[in-house]
């Protein structure tokens, strides 16, 4: 098949793309960066260079594919941007991807939301219930399959700067509730899976490799750097709050970041998620402990 994928060369994308090759389909990856069009290109896909927001570029690029594979990124350095409103530059790549969609006649679509998609309560991940949403409104005869991930592994690579400020984890959540996490290349397999399965009307599937709490989190990843009495210590909302806007993080989206955390407890978060509870998959807690280690020894 002939298959476009957004994202550029990310944590999800590349396995994909990889593995996607590796099943002999044409693949196009779409990135807003020029410099990674040898990378692409180096692994045997097509490179198209061009910006998510550019509707006509999109259009262009979908032309005669089989399936894209739609994602909506906005890089970490995003967040600090303080004139950016990430909830309307989610929309706006949404809105992009529709009326590509439409232009260029796709009739199957694997889009990349998240956990949180399901509400408005979710603090800043209710821009993927917006994406929803916007996609939703796509002519009847267009197949999608939404993708809902949970909380990724690396982004607990955060926690190690207060690991070795504070000598713990530190959120404004926390406890023995046990909540779902996901290795990318974990998810970047179910995709290569969900493309070559037949695709009907709308569908939802979440995806998780493993399901611990945030104190099990503290004692494995504390195990793995040599510090077995590591603790998960929980603040308010608003010392959460304080902290990212003192670290230079846009305030609106701070807000969005702390509301997140906030609507883990009790498991407002997840409700959905144990309502169609998937099959979890192979990568576990344990394993990516090692790359958390090895994160942690190399940072200084």
């Amino acid at each position: 098949m002939k298959i476009i994928i957004t994202g550029s060369l990310g944590h999800i994308s590349k396995p994909l793309v990889e593995e996607l090759i590796r099943k002999d389909h044409s693949v196009t990856v779409i990135s807003s960066k020029p410099e990674r069009k040898k990378e692409i290109e180096a692994i045997g896909a097509i490179s198209a260079i061009g910006k998510m927001e550019d509707s006509e570029f999109l259009s262009q690029t979908f032309q005669g594919a089989d399936i894209v594979y739609a994602m909506e990124a906005i890089g970490y350095e995003n967040f600090f941007d303080q004139n950016l409103d990430i909830m309307e530059a989610i929309r706006r790549i949404a809105n992009s991807y529709k009326v590509a969609i439409e232009q260029s006649g796709i009739k199957r679509v694997i889009h990349l939301s998240s956990i949180g998609a399901h509400t408005t309560d979710s603090g800043i991940l209710a821009f993927h219930h917006d994406a929803e949403n916007i996609l939703r409104n796509l002519p009847s005869d267009v197949s999608i399959k939404f993708m809902r991930p949970v909380g990724f592994y690396y982004n607990m690579f955060a926690f190690i700067q207060t690991i070795k400020t504070r000598g713990a984890i530190i959120s404004n959540y926390g406890g023995d509730e046990i909540e779902p996490w996901v290795s990318p290349l974990d998810i970047a397999e179910v995709i290569a899976e969900e493309i070559e399965k037949p695709f009907e009307g709308r569908s939802i599937r979440y995806i998780a490799s493993d399901e611990v709490s945030p104190n099990e989190i503290a004692k494995t990843l504390g195990k793995a750097i040599g510090k077995p009495d590591l603790k998960w210590t929980v603040i308010s909302d608003e010392e959460a709050l304080n902290g990212m806007i003192a670290a230079g993080m846009n305030p609106k989206t701070a807000e969005g970041f702390m509301e997140m955390n906030a609507s883990r407890r009790g498991g407002v978060l997840y409700e959905d998620y144990f309502r169609n509870r998937p099959i979890l998959e192979r990568t576990k807690l344990k394993d990516f402990a090692k790359d958390f280690a090895s994160a942690y020894e190399q940072m200084k």
